[in-house]
């Protein structure tokens, strides 16, 4: 958790900070839709065996792609009491479909599957690459917020695969032909999805509170019914902040080249003490 967390009431434990998926749990740098959710479960086991650990008064928060993991957790364990998933992404979605859903046709995945299935034969070791460096003038907004954070002291890390080679470049398979989501409509303990609203991703935060509450939403090809409980789930768009931002806190300098961590505050810390202490009770 980052350091920022104003709560001593609440007993917090950092599993993965700074340090993806990739490295944590997942040596092969492949993105695994079953072992991604199950480090949250299994944190839930340990922490709920834990003296200093109230059982009956867990929740977890993922940013970024951990966001849309969180809720699928969430989905399929209910030990999990509060969720909060911040700056998410629905890695499935964006795997299957592509940026905005610019490839949700089955000629576009069916090209995708040829090509890993060649890459398989040629060298299924291959790395994609992490964040592009260095970076092109014409690159999106999002690709230079990335830059600004994962290239940089604010967010560099040697075993981040975004800092340095990525993931293999076969590793987005699994995802692509999986969906997180399909039952968040059914979580009946407390969620709380945040996005900035600068954010290039926020449309995947908006669609999946939508989904949840109504089952059904904009970007999904299915119609779920009504969530169970839906007056605790709740939506926080924040003024200003970009996807980045709520990694930790944001940046006044947005160039990203002299700032660091934390300047722009735009992490609303009150509100998750707030959530927490409200649905942990």
């Amino acid at each position: 958790m980052p350091c920022g967390w104003p709560s001593a009431d609440l007993w917090r434990w950092p599993s993965t900070r700074r340090i993806p998926a990739r490295a944590a749990v997942n040596p092969a740098a492949q993105r695994r839709p079953t072992s991604t959710p199950r480090t949250l479960w299994l944190l839930s086991t340990i922490c709920r065996k834990l003296d200093n650990v109230d059982p009956e008064r867990i929740g977890i928060i993922g940013i970024c792609g951990w966001g849309g993991i969180a809720l699928n957790a969430a989905a399929a364990d209910p030990r999990i009491k509060a969720t909060v998933a911040s700056t998410m992404y629905d890695m499935t979605r964006i795997s299957g479909n592509g940026y905005y859903d610019s490839e949700d046709k089955e000629e576009s995945r069916h090209a995708a599957r040829e090509a890993v299935a060649k890459q398989r034969l040629a060298d299924p070791m291959a790395m994609a690459g992490g964040v592009v460096d260095p970076l092109p003038e014409d690159v999106p907004q999002f690709v230079k917020d990335y830059h600004a954070y994962y290239k940089t002291p604010r967010g560099y890390h040697k075993r981040s695969g975004n800092s340095n080679d990525g993931w293999r470049t076969i590793g987005t398979q699994a995802y692509a032909n999986a969906r997180f989501l399909y039952y968040i409509n059914e979580i009946r303990s407390a969620v709380l999805i945040m996005h900035g609203a600068e954010a290039h991703s926020r449309c995947f935060g908006e669609a999946a509170y939508h989904y949840m509450v109504e089952g059904k939403a904009e970007g999904y090809n299915f119609i779920g019914k009504p969530n169970p409980n839906p007056e605790n789930k709740q939506l926080l768009i924040i003024p200003g902040a970009t996807h980045c931002d709520l990694y930790d806190g944001g940046v006044c300098d947005r160039s990203g080249a002299s700032s660091t961590k934390g300047e722009g505050n735009y992490i609303p810390w009150d509100t998750l003490a707030a959530f927490f202490r409200d649905n942990l009770k």
